[in-house]
């Protein structure tokens, strides 16, 4: 993509071509988020902010994670996690215990509907995945596709300032 030179009227900036890619990314992760978060929704009974955060959890392994850590992996404050982790906890399907590194820090862990939960949502968005982001791809573009998105999405996040 080439640049274009400077801006000088609104109408230049809507059809800049790297303003116009960028709406573009923007509006299919918003289109693409709504169509799978909804499909766990409705079959599974979770957000898609929930399902994120079992995957986290499941990700980690171990006694689990503290409410920092996935504020950072959730790009969300350590309140708005402590809010969203209290409902998960409520479904059963995390749970908090002490944690061994700090007296006052408390760790969060999947429980066995958890564990259930993230694989069977799992299933359904894999096969949102491939028909909705994969398919309308060429095929030889996918992995390139992928891996790029990877690259921005590790950028963006080691830029990002540390949320409290």
């Amino acid at each position: 993509m080439g640049e274009q030179g400077r801006i000088s009227t609104a109408k230049e900036a809507a059809d800049h071509e790297l303003i116009l890619a960028f709406g573009r990314l923007q509006g299919a992760a918003n289109r693409l988020g709504y169509i799978l978060g909804r499909a766990i929704e409705e079959e599974c009974g979770i957000s898609h902010l929930m399902y994120e955060v079992l995957l986290i959890l499941a990700r980690a392994g171990g006694p689990g994670l503290s409410m920092r850590t996935i504020s950072r992996e959730q790009v969300l404050t350590t309140g708005g996690v402590t809010r969203l982790v209290d409902r998960m906890e409520a479904a059963g399907l995390v749970e908090r215990s002490g944690d061994p590194g700090d007296r006052r820090g408390r760790l969060v862990r999947l429980t066995p509907l958890g564990e259930e939960t993230a694989v069977r949502a799992s299933e359904i968005h894999l096969e949102n995945i491939k028909r909705f982001f994969l398919e309308p791809l060429p095929a030889a573009h996918r992995e390139r596709f992928a891996e790029d998105l990877r690259l921005l999405s590790h950028s963006a996040r080691d830029m990002l300032p540390r949320l409290r």
